[in-house]
């Protein structure tokens, strides 16, 4: 493990079992998450991308152990996260937290806000009385929120609002850690940058480490150190975010990248339809996930997986792909 890595996955598989008849006798798997691996410096951002149900979030889960995974390593740190007994792992979450992708559903509508975020310092016997009111409202100031919110209740804010008592709630413990699911998608474009700006500067404040999970690749650019894109629960493509944005390498990043809305009206781009639908995880397709949709795809991609490996003559960007350059 290097010593700037502060997470490694290794081969991570999630699969569910699909069960049929009187006896739920186990027919078949979902396979959501099928051999990922990645790292993450210390401080820096990766964001994991690709169209829903292709197993991000998945990831993220099965990395906190919300989730049990069929087989794989995470190493947080010097801890083998899937060897720790309950107590080491209920002490390790106060490095590794979660922000949810849905602030409506995600935050206990009977609690107030300054119970939600107090909630981790009570569980964990952080702080009691005053020490704990006065860490709660210093949370809400570096979120963007005034102290005088914390008697009152979810339904009374917005949804920027919520999604930023959540982050604040994810700070409580100051993490390490924070994976980030999909936390914009479900607000509108004008919050999404202030939400944004908001992680980047409390990454900066605090040196946090983000798993940035997302399908919107403009938002991903903005705020990625490196981009890892998902295909069908495998990772098709890895590199810094500049070099990806700039030579993308794999078809399907390609047709991620070609779709995303350009400001400038006299800019012309080719768009790369994606033909059919996504392959069910259950039964996917022989050789490259992405055959079927692939519009390169050769006789060798229905056969055979490609490996991930250096592209554009650089060992930093790989790509799963036999006919990419």
């Amino acid at each position: 493990m290097s010593q700037k890595d502060i997470l490694i996955v290794r081969e991570l598989k999630t699969h569910f079992p699909i069960k049929r008849g009187l006896f739920r006798k186990t027919i078949g798997h979902v396979k959501a998450v099928d051999g990922v691996s990645f790292t993450i410096p210390k401080g820096k951002t990766l964001g994991l991308v690709g169209e829903s149900g292709c197993g991000k979030t998945t990831v993220g889960r099965t990395i906190l152990r919300l989730i049990p995974a069929t087989s794989g390593q995470v190493q947080f740190e010097n801890s083998d996260v899937f060897k720790l007994d309950a107590e080491q792992m209920r002490q390790r979450r106060r490095d590794m937290q979660l922000i949810f992708q849905d602030p409506y559903g995600s935050l206990n509508p009977r609690m107030t806000i300054g119970n939600i975020i107090g909630e981790a310092l009570t569980v964990h016997d952080l702080a009691k009385g005053k020490e704990r009111q006065e860490k709660i409202c210093e949370l809400l100031r570096k979120v963007g929120l005034s102290e005088n919110y914390i008697n009152r209740y979810p339904h009374e804010f917005s949804g920027g609002q919520r999604q930023r008592v959540g982050i604040a709630r994810a700070l409580a413990l100051n993490p390490k850690l924070i994976i980030c699911d999909e936390p914009v998608s479900a607000l509108d474009v004008s919050i999404q940058s202030q939400i944004v700006n908001l992680l980047q500067d409390l990454q900066e404040e605090f040196g946090l480490t983000y798993l940035f999970i997302a399908h919107d690749l403009a938002v991903v650019e903005h705020i990625s150190d490196y981009v890892a894109v998902m295909y069908l629960g495998k990772i098709v493509e890895y590199a810094s975010a500049d070099d990806l944005y700039e030579h993308p390498s794999h078809p399907y990043t390609q047709a991620l990248m070609s779709a995303i809305p350009q400001p400038d009206p006299k800019r012309k781009k080719t768009h790369i339809p994606l033909k059919g639908e996504v392959p069910s995880p259950s039964n996917p397709p022989s050789g490259c996930p992405f055959h079927p949709r692939c519009p390169k795809a050769v006789a060798q991609c229905k056969s055979e997986m490609p490996p991930l490996e250096s592209k554009n003559g650089n060992p930093n960007h790989i790509a799963a792909c036999w006919v990419s350059e």
